[in-house]
């Protein structure tokens, strides 16, 4: 005796495959934003690297102009003393 047996599945069962079909797709699409997220974060941090490192350097040449211009302000307070002892030299020299 021969048993024939159709195998239908239930509207449940039906469901739940509909439901992890979903659920996979979701996930497919889920894992894709996120290596798009982590590859523009990737990005990000490169683009902030390079930012610090040029502010670094630009903070190295502002210091350095700082240090030139307090050396050309003392050698000008040297200068100007100089110019103002002149008049004095000249007329104790000519006296």
């Amino acid at each position: 005796m021969r048993w024939n047996y159709h195998w239908r599945a239930s509207p449940a069962v039906e469901q739940l495959e509909k439901t992890v079909e979903q659920l996979r797709a979701d996930n497919v699409r889920l894992r894709h934003e996120l290596q798009t997220k982590q590859t523009q974060l990737g990005g990000l941090k490169l683009a902030l690297q390079q930012r610090h490192e040029t502010i670094d350097a630009l903070n190295g040449k502002l210091e350095q102009a700082r240090d030139q211009n307090r050396r050309l302000e003392q050698e000008c307070k040297h200068l100007a003393g100089m110019i103002r002892i002149m008049p004095q030299l000249d007329a104790a020299m000519g006296s």
